[in-house]
């Protein structure tokens, strides 16, 4: 159970990273003729869309030649994009946008999420029912930054609690035991990964309803966050040379998601090569409802990596107005929409 619930923490530090800053770098792999796709930062079962894309040759069938790299725990988030050792980054939305503001010409060209994971996760019977509920209370997060820090500034912007009324602990990855020990009232987290590893380490039978589990969910924000969930993004100049083949990757893992969903046990065993963890029973039924969980995030659009042009246009002012950002970004600049050429 340990190694998985790492796992899925790690990722978890994937979606919470910091940006890479500086100018950009070349602009991508020296062999045109091949792809690198980052995923941040260690093997993991929510990227099995993308191992099923490869595995069953999704890819090449679209007359790709795709490397799929995973970064090193220490990498910065846009650094192999910039360097050009990757061409594309799978990454949050937010997080391109800071790293835009620090001077990376990274463009956003297809959301993953469709919902934003980021949710407010509290014990089944607690008397919190909604983020005013905080108030004289406390809530964890891993730290002043990331998915999880944006939303903790989104929920105090929408809801008008006084900051001052609630205590906000910086409890690194340790959100579980946070939370079971009474340390926290509450935490800030991912409804894939975070709240899955919660339940398991609570206790929880993850194959039951989630309504069984000791640990519910609350939207930080009521009508969603003004934010923009985990998408693919490339340097504006690699982009410009690569539309035709991104629109193709973007179809490869389309067909991904739609195998994972079709046939979740097959899916598992093609990620399972790829994350071996998932050989242990134990583990391979927390990443099954990870998995689950994790599918659902990519619906809501009417195609396939659509953008949202009022979300892109709400970040960029909230993230502006919440000192998030080095300097002002225009939405305009920072994504286009490539799921209308699929």
């Amino acid at each position: 159970m340990k190694k998985i619930l790492i796992g899925l923490a790690a990722v978890s530090l994937l979606l919470a990273g910091c940006s890479g800053s500086g100018s950009s770098g070349s602009t991508g792999s020296s062999d045109s003729s091949s792809i690198t796709l980052g995923l941040t930062f260690i093997p993991n079962v929510q990227f099995a869309p993308v191992y099923v894309a490869e595995h069953e040759g999704y890819f090449e069938d679209a007359g790709l030649d795709v490397t799929i790299r995973h970064h090193g725990s220490q990498e910065s988030l846009l650094g192999a994009v910039q360097s050009g050792e990757e061409d594309i980054v799978f990454a949050g939305g937010d997080e391109m946008m800071q790293g835009r503001a620090a001077g990376t010409d990274i463009v956003n060209w297809a959301t993953m999420y469709q919902q934003y994971p980021v949710k407010l996760i509290v014990p089944s019977d607690s008397d919190i029912e909604s983020p005013e509920d905080l108030a004289g209370g406390t809530v964890g997060l891993p730290g002043p930054y990331g998915e999880n820090y944006f939303g903790l500034l989104a929920m105090f912007n929408a809801s008008g609690i006084d900051e001052s009324s609630v205590n906000v602990q910086y409890v690194g990855y340790t959100q579980a035991a946070a939370l079971s020990s009474g340390d926290v009232d509450a935490v800030i987290g991912f409804s894939n990964s975070d709240l899955v590893s919660i339940a398991a380490t609570l206790g929880a039978d993850t194959a039951a309803s989630p309504e069984e589990w000791p640990v519910r969910t609350i939207s930080l924000v009521e009508g969603g966050l003004p934010l923009v969930g985990v998408g693919l993004g490339s340097l504006q100049e690699n982009l410009d040379a690569r539309e035709a083949d991104y629109v193709k990757i973007l179809g490869a893992i389309e067909k991904g998601v739609t195998f994972a969903e079709d046939h979740p046990e097959e899916a598992l065993d093609i990620t399972a090569s790829y994350v071996p963890d998932l050989a242990e029973p134990e583990n391979r039924e927390v990443a099954a409802t990870t998995l689950n969980q994790t599918l659902a995030l990519y619906s809501g659009g009417s195609v396939f990596g659509e953008q949202d042009v009022e979300a892109w246009d709400a970040m960029a002012e909230f993230m502006w107005e919440n000192d998030l950002l080095d300097t002002q970004v225009s939405a305009d600049d920072a994504f286009i929409d490539l799921s209308a050429n699929l």
